[in-house]
């Protein structure tokens, strides 16, 4: 198992390796020059070098690079162009905003699609299979930006029941509050991966229903429920668990659409801001912590996957001889 981690591991810190080189050539060879941000007109020649030089620019592009990977692992991430605030204490600011609206729709999204994806499985092609596969149909269907302005129209506009937008109200702070402003963005970013869900947990319990040891235990007297609850319902969530690592990078962007719909403050919005105002430093961080979130949620997945199945770790360390 330890040789397993530390494979995994070193394929993570090469890959994160690429992902900040990826963040930083994007915004590198991106249209336009980050020097005309701080040169004026009336500037000598004299003052365009110095401000050149004090931004690294006269340098080749890996000299950069090195500069910047280095301060980025100190958590210095730049200054932003437009307030000329450090990019890292802003990002991590609304991290956690991001982070709960995150975790909250990963759960809601399990927490529906485990029973409904188990049920549709086990009613195969009945009425209730194809009423559950349509509602994953459209779910997967639907823009999230689009289904976001429905549920504000909804239960903002017309019902009065729910705030369209923040994270709290003025001068409220309670715990209610929050929750009560998280509920629309939240459904609104789980609707998709739930869909998802749904259709691979019916697909996996479809399979799982016909294998040898289901119909022993049907032999033995089990009833449905412990059936599935017991024996289908673990071999069907092992593809859940590596689909849940690949799909973080998708609740960042996901959130960076979402945030921006119902105002959130999280990390979305401000890189939605910083695209619009052309701020470099922030698009970079913002960029290359999504794609490390991506591999961090793929690295879990792989540790969690060889501790339920402890064939991946047998498989790993039989191809290591």
């Amino acid at each position: 198992m330890w040789k397993y981690c530390i494979k995994k591991t070193v394929q993570v810190m090469i890959v994160m390796l690429l992902i900040s080189f990826l963040s930083f050539a994007v915004i590198y060879f991106a249209p336009g020059d980050i020097s005309s941000m701080y040169v004026t007109a009336d500037m000598t020649e004299e003052q365009k070098a110095a401000i050149l030089s004090e931004l690294g620019l006269d340098k080749s592009m890996m000299e950069q690079y090195v500069a910047w990977l280095q301060k980025a692992m100190h958590g210095d991430m730049g200054v932003s162009l437009s307030n000329k605030a450090a990019v890292w204490p802003q990002i991590k600011q609304r991290l956690p905003a991001t982070m709960l609206l995150m975790g909250s729709s990963m759960i809601l999204s399990l927490v529906l699609a485990i029973p409904l994806g188990l049920w549709s499985g086990y009613k195969k092609n009945t009425w209730i299979d194809n009423f559950i596969s349509s509602i994953a149909y459209m779910g997967m269907s639907i823009p999230s930006f689009w289904f976001g302005m429905l549920l504000i129209i909804l239960f903002s506009a017309v019902l009065k029941v729910l705030p369209s937008s923040g994270m709290h109200t003025v001068g409220n702070i309670s715990a209610w509050d929050t929750f009560q402003h998280m509920i629309l963005p939240c459904i609104t970013l789980s609707i998709g991966h739930l869909a998802v869900y749904i259709r691979y947990i019916r697909a996996n319990t479809i399979g799982q229903l016909s294998e040898e040891y289901v119909l022993t235990a049907e032999a033995k007297g089990d009833s449905k429920v412990k059936i599935l609850s017991k024996h289908v319902l673990k071999n069907t969530l092992l593809p859940i668990i590596t689909l849940m690592g690949m799909n973080l990078a998708s609740l960042v962007c996901g959130s960076f659409i979402v945030e921006s719909v119902f105002g959130w403050p999280g990390v979305g919005t401000l890189a939605m801001s910083a695209i619009g105002a052309r701020d470099y430093p922030i698009i970079m961080a913002y960029v290359m912590l999504s794609g490390f979130l991506l591999v961090l949620g793929n690295f879990l997945a792989d540790m969690l996957y060889a501790f339920v199945d402890p064939r991946i770790k047998r498989g790993g360390a039989e191809s290591g001889k």
